[in-house]
């Protein structure tokens, strides 16, 4: 079950990512890796390694690190929100 919470919250991760990496916002143009305009950009793929990390350490006797990825999906959340609603 806690491996399926966290696969959903990473799903998440990735639509609030994808959001603000195509909002036009100027902080992302300024961030070389972060544009859009690449094939794959880095962070989306540091995103990905975050969350395929967290799910073996989860899987293979981890419990502890499932609040972790709570938090930073929650820190992730209050990110998107403040750049797509302009409030940075």
């Amino acid at each position: 079950m806690v491996l399926i919470v966290i696969f959903l919250l990473g799903i998440g991760n990735f639509a609030m990512h994808k959001a603000v990496l195509e909002s036009g916002h100027p902080m992302i143009e300024r961030i070389g890796w972060m544009r859009p305009r690449s094939r794959v950009p880095v962070s989306l793929v540091l995103e990905f390694a975050i969350l395929l990390a967290t799910l073996l350490f989860v899987a293979n006797g981890w419990p502890g690190l499932a609040p972790v990825y709570a938090i930073y999906s929650a820190l992730n959340a209050i990110s998107a929100w403040a750049i797509l609603t302009g409030r940075i």
